[in-house]
């Protein structure tokens, strides 16, 4: 096999934030219901996942959510109950925690490394980028604390970090790019799939971009650490030149549409949807 045999979107919770934390320069007063994206991917040697969304703990305590999302006008659904988001979803498809080969993390923001202390100690190899990894170790925790960044939630010895400088494959099929702008080391994924499948496949801009918007109108993400908003949009003309040339699919990270779209269209188990279920006063 030289590619995926199976792409699988996953949806571990949802956020509420405002519209300028997805696009710059856009209204504050305007907020957004967004997917917090994973995927799952079949490629030869077994499964690999893609991100790990947030961790529960710092939801489900009054006073962390205070202090980690409310207090910078985000609002997270989880699953209800106690359940991990993570496991829950992966229950959802079928799959244990236990059966995955290998992960990667697109950066280090809450919202995609919560997970992180599922593999500490697994030996399951974990892919990021050094430029990430070192602002995340490196950098005072109060001061990753207010960009969106939880020191705690990858702090451990114990992972198998796969580090990487640039652009480099992972796994058959699979190449992380590096987009940073949105952090210091954030990356996205071309995932191209096998011609038993089909072929073709997608660029994963994760949050690159976080909405069509970002996209189609080449608009600056809401977010940056160490450049100006303006330079976010170099990356996004990137994956679209990838994207083009190649002939794939350019898929924001957090679009409320178009990931809802594309888990129907993969025929993964549809996430609830916090239009219909609202979020939980707190």
């Amino acid at each position: 096999m030289a590619g995926v045999r199976r792409v699988i979107p996953l949806t571990l919770g949802w956020a509420e934030v405002p519209y300028s934390m997805s696009v710059y320069g856009a209204a504050d007063d305007v907020r957004l219901r967004e997917p917090v994206p994973a995927l799952l991917l079949e490629v030869d040697g077994g499964w690999l996942l893609i991100d790990t969304g947030f961790n529960p703990a710092f939801v489900r305590d009054p006073a962390l959510c205070r202090r980690f999302h409310r207090d910078t006008g985000v609002e997270v659904w989880l699953p209800a109950g106690d359940a991990d988001p993570l496991e829950a979803e992966l229950d959802r498809v079928g799959l244990a925690l236990d059966r995955l080969d290998a992960v990667a993390v697109s950066h280090l923001h809450n919202d995609h490394a919560g997970g992180l202390r599922h593999f500490s100690g697994r030996q399951t190899p974990v892919h990021i980028q050094r430029r990430e990894l070192d602002h995340g170790l490196g950098t005072h925790p109060a001061d990753l604390e207010a960009d969106g960044i939880i020191r705690v939630d990858f702090d451990h010895p114990r992972i198998a970090w796969q580090v990487a400088d640039g652009d480099t494959e992972i796994a058959p099929g699979v190449t992380a790019v590096l987009t940073a702008g949105h952090t210091p080391g954030h990356q996205s994924f071309v995932v191209e799939l096998d011609p038993s499948v089909g072929g073709g496949g997608y660029v994963f801009a994760f949050d690159a971009a976080d909405l069509q918007e970002n996209i189609d109108e080449e608009r600056a993400v809401g977010g940056s650490i160490g450049v100006s908003p303006e330079a976010t949009v170099e990356p996004i003309r990137r994956l679209k030149a990838i994207a083009s040339a190649r002939g794939l699919r350019l898929v924001p990270g957090h679009d409320p549409v178009a990931w809802p779209a594309l888990t129907t269209q993969l025929g993964a188990p549809p996430a609830r949807d916090p239009l219909r279920d609202p979020l939980p006063d707190r």
